[in-house]
């Protein structure tokens, strides 16, 4: 009997053991995150020899460890399995190769795990390549096949998993900055940017500068950084928090971990506290020019990701601003040049910067220096020029300047390109015989040189339009005198739609030297004067959308409960009193200056509306200058002027803003001076002989 008791609670302790074991499994388990890229918003076809790329990012706090490709994909139903293949390449070195199915209609998945080694911090590339046959291949004949049936479709459901474990927050502020604008943090709004409940002008003018600085890093396109008030319900679940307060609005459990050994009446503080718990950026001061200036700190992204201490102190004599905005007009694509190899159609493309309110202007130039492999087909080889997709011209390769060859293209003006830009420089480089010739992926060859580069003369875009938005409230890259008018209750709401305006508009602020001041209810016209304004509010607690209701296109009623029909739009009365809308006009207290009314009945009306300008996913939506929009995501946008902005540049000022052409006329201008003062010289000596004559 002792003996069964015995072999029972050894039986007994065994199975609790190998509970706990699974259970610790689970744990472990779960102590693993995974972020899923999933590939481009739209599906994507190969065709016979070509690649697809797909990138993807690791942070820097990010201990890998594990990378799973999921493909989800399709191919044509008559290839030949057994002579195609799909290989996968992490970051140019290959890792996977298969054959794909024709079974169940050509359409299958596949999970694949990579080598971490081929990993590195940052951005990544995942190189798609297919070699794709519908035709059989004979040892003896050389078959031709048809490229539009030899097809593998890729569908948007196909992602890239990184299975990781954070590391400890260890670097500081700089290491903190980058967790709370991090792609996994964001992604699962666990970021929050806090004021104080009834914050003042001062909190929120200098959490708007911060707030600029935080979304400038943030490369999710569908994803904002939520400013809200510092409250037990709004601070729970969030892994990184940045309190932008003065001093003695600074709650209590916070404060008792600040630093002490500063005066704050003369100093600000940014410090990072419970580090362990709930990471939280305190930003604080006694003065409110300090805390300002601190605010302007955290918008200068270059300088936040060099602050490895904890703590850091400001005072008067700090330097916080970004370097001046400078626009050169030559542009280099690449600093050490590019290689292209393989046969076929290869691309590269090149990303151009500019200011979200610059266009270019005519005369702006493409100048390509290249050179390429000598055994080419050269009745078929070339290179094609494309802007944002738009080819502008091309050229044919010629054995004699293989060596040494150059285009140079002029850049259209019906493209209208304005802010950022794509150039893509593609060759096809086809070999003789293409068929019976063995892929090798290091011949033929093409290369870019350094030399390679734009040409642009740029001019403002001045129209009033949300096409230029986020002018006028940007200009060069910093924030153009704006003001923004609150009202004077903000409820969670509000503060959300200031939120998303800004989240947009700090994405195109490179600069940390602009001003936002914000008013409320009260404000006077004055204070109106010489600003861009954004009045964000309800017809009933904002002045200025209620002083200027006969001005905007979708105007209230005379209580305010709901919008009027226009010529544009008929509107019922309940559904008037359940959308909001985004108003461009011109501003009624300067001329030369512009007014956004994000508004509606209510406070969750125009919190609708401002979602429109939170990010660069939905901002394709708004054009023209008046935009409604509901509940049930129905969006219209209208364009009420029949002309916009200032007036056209004179000859005058066209000149001066073009460095070639004024170079030009003031080489006219010195030639001319100096025939006219040789005449007079001339004459002069002509006049003396005359009179000694005489």
């Amino acid at each position: 009997m002792k003996k069964q008791l015995a072999m029972l609670v050894l039986c007994l302790s065994l199975f609790f053991i190998q509970i706990d074991g699974a259970a610790a499994a689970v744990l472990q388990k779960d102590s693993n995150l995974t972020y899923e890229t999933l590939f481009t918003g739209t599906d994507v076809s190969l065709s016979g020899s070509s690649s697809q790329q797909q990138y993807f990012k690791v942070m820097n706090y990010w201990n890998v460890d594990e990378l799973r490709i999921n493909l989800h994909f399709q191919i044509s139903q008559i290839t030949e399995d057994q002579n195609s293949s799909v290989t996968l390449s992490l970051n140019g070195s290959p890792f996977y190769t298969f054959r794909p199915s024709v079974q169940n209609n050509g359409e299958q998945q596949l999970t694949i795990t990579a080598p971490k080694g081929f990993l590195k911090e940052g951005s990544n590339t995942l190189t798609i390549q297919g070699y794709l046959r519908t035709a059989r291949v004979d040892n003896q004949i050389c078959s031709v096949d048809n490229s539009p049936d030899n097809w593998l479709h890729l569908f948007n459901t196909s992602s890239i998993a990184v299975r990781y474990t954070p590391k400890a927050l260890s670097g500081g502020i700089s290491d903190f900055s980058e967790r709370f604008s991090g792609i996994d943090t964001l992604t699962d709004n666990h970021s929050l940017l806090a004021v104080p409940d009834k914050s003042t002008a001062v909190e929120l003018e200098s959490a708007t500068y911060a707030l600029s600085g935080l979304a400038s890093t943030n490369t999710l396109s569908d994803r904002t950084i939520p400013l809200l008030p510092y409250r037990g319900d709004t601070v729970k679940t969030k892994e990184a928090v940045v309190l932008i307060a003065m001093y003695d609005h600074v709650p209590a459990s916070l404060k008792a971990q600040l630093s002490t050994t500063e005066d704050l009446g003369t100093h600000a503080l940014i410090q990072l506290v419970n580090k362990d718990t709930q990471p939280t950026l305190v930003v604080t001061s006694k003065d409110e020019s300090l805390l300002i200036k601190a605010g302007r700190l955290l918008g200068n992204r270059d300088l936040m990701g060099q602050i490895s201490s904890e703590l850091l102190v400001i005072d008067d004599a700090t330097e916080v601003a970004t370097p001046a905005f400078s626009l050169s007009s030559d542009i280099t694509f690449t600093e050490t040049g590019d290689k292209l190899t393989g046969p076929n159609h290869q691309e590269q493309t090149y990303f151009v910067s500019l200011p979200s309110n610059r266009s270019i202007a005519d005369s702006g130039k493409i100048s390509l220096d290249f050179r390429y492999a000598e055994n080419l087909d050269f009745d078929r080889s070339l290179v094609t020029v494309s802007i944002n997709g738009t080819p502008i011209g091309s050229k044919k390769l010629t054995q004699e300047l293989a060596n040494e060859d150059t285009l140079n293209f002029s850049i259209p003006q019906n493209l209208n390109i304005s802010g950022n830009f794509s150039v893509n420089v593609a060759f096809d480089l086809e070999l003789p015989s293409a068929i019976c010739t063995p892929n090798t992926q290091q011949m033929p060859w093409a290369y870019i040189s350094k030399d390679s580069g734009l040409h642009l003369n740029t001019k403002d875009r001045t129209d009033l339009l949300f096409n230029n938005y986020p002018y006028p409230f940007l200009r060069d890259e910093v924030y153009n005198h704006v003001a923004v008018v609150l009202p004077d209750e903000m409820d969670d709401y509000s503060y959300q739609s200031l939120s998303n305006v800004f989240n947009l508009l700090g994405q195109y602020a490179s600069g940390n030297t602009g001003d936002v001041h914000f008013y409320t209810d009260s404000v006077s016209a004055d204070n109106l004067k010489n600003n861009n304004i954004i009045a964000i509010g309800t017809y009933k607690n904002n002045k200025v959308i209620r002083d200027n209701n006969d001005k905007l296109y979708f105007q209230y009623n005379s209580e305010g409960t709901t919008f009027h029909s226009n010529e544009k739009m008929s509107i019922e009365e309940q559904y008037g009193a359940q959308m909001g809308t985004l108003q461009l006009i011109d501003s009624p207290y300067e001329g030369g200056h512009g007014l956004l009314a994000v508004t509606g009945v209510s406070s969750e009306e125009y919190y609708l509306a401002s979602k429109l300008i939170a990010s660069e996913s939905s901002k394709w939506k708004v054009y023209g200058d008046g935009v409604v929009t509901d509940k049930d995501g129905n969006i219209s946008a209208y364009r009420f002027k029949t002309a916009s902005g200032a007036a056209k540049d004179s000859v005058v000022q066209r000149i001066i803003d073009r460095s070639d052409m004024l170079a030009f006329v003031v080489a006219i201008v010195l030639v001319l001076t100096m025939v006219i003062l040789s005449l007079i010289l001339l004459l002069r000596k002509h006049m003396k002989k005359r009179g000694d004559k005489g």
